[in-house]
């Protein structure tokens, strides 16, 4: 999904508003297949409106040229985590069709491979479409850990909470946003905990089954983050040394612009001798 100047917002906005669209006809077919109840409904409203929201601002932000065919199938993930997101809430209320709910989650899951590969294969990968798929996996692992929690204890919170935990701490900590190197470990811990959820929750182990799975889980993802952490810790750079890098570039840029001028006043003052 390349930058350049054929950005066409009204042709995006076409794309965010029929996401919006589908978002609706899902929750209208999941209200009608269950009597969704009002917590149901509200909640999956507003997750349409934020996505939408979210979505737009972050395209206007990064002016791609088009949304491209790997924006479309997380948008289509998307669609799909709000409407486990609306069956959870409504759980509240009264249990939800297990098979509805682990299915809807289960082709989440498996289209999170699928994205990634139409965007190799197509030549439009980009930092927009790599946020968007990273938000999508970690709401839907938070809503699922919320679901498992009702069962298990609200331990299990702490699986969907870590990753903005971690977004939080960077805000304080800016070393926390360096780039990390590539992980298959990293990776697989991630797909890890919503297989692990999806399984606890669809209710085929017994209690005890599923506490030791989702524990282990949760131990993965400690060990994940606490490695990745430690990698950012050990090659964060001092404070007073940005600011001495940045400080430095600075001068440099200030000495390449008095450069620039005094070449600009020499070839004036040729130009002038050469008219006279």
């Amino acid at each position: 999904m390349a930058l350049n100047n054929t950005y066409d917002a009204r042709l995006l906005a076409q794309e965010t508003t029929v996401g919006a669209g589908l978002q609706l006809l899902v929750l209208a077919l999941l209200g009608t297949a269950i009597g969704m109840g009002p917590a149901g409904w509200l909640t999956g409203l507003a997750f349409a409106l934020a996505t939408w929201a979210v979505l737009t601002r972050a395209l206007r932000r990064s002016r791609p040229r088009s949304f491209g065919p790997a924006n479309r199938v997380t948008l289509g993930r998307a669609i799909l985590v709000g409407g486990v997101t609306a069956l959870v809430a409504d759980s509240f209320e009264s249990s939800p069709p297990v098979s509805l709910l682990v299915g809807l989650t289960a082709v989440a899951l498996i289209l999170d491979g699928v994205d990634g590969k139409v965007a190799r294969r197509t030549g439009t990968s980009t930092a927009l479409g790599a946020r968007f798929d990273m938000e999508v996996d970690a709401f839907l692992i938070l809503v699922l850990s919320v679901y498992v929690s009702m069962s298990l204890g609200p331990w299990v919170l702490l699986i969907g909470t870590m990753r903005y935990a971690f977004v939080a701490a960077a805000r304080v900590l800016p070393w926390l946003n360096a780039a990390l190197p590539h992980s298959m470990a990293r990776k697989t811990v991630a797909a890890l905990q919503g297989i692990v959820l999806l399984v606890a929750g669809a209710g085929i182990m017994p209690l005890e089954g599923n506490a030791a799975a989702v524990l282990l889980a949760l131990a993965s993802l400690i060990w994940s983050f606490g490695r990745d952490i430690t990698w950012l810790y050990r090659h964060r750079h001092p404070v007073g040394e940005r600011e001495q890098q940045a400080q430095e570039r600075m001068q440099e840029q200030e000495q390449e612009q008095q450069v620039r001028e005094q070449e600009q006043q020499v070839q004036d003052g040729v130009r002038e001798l050469v008219e006279a």
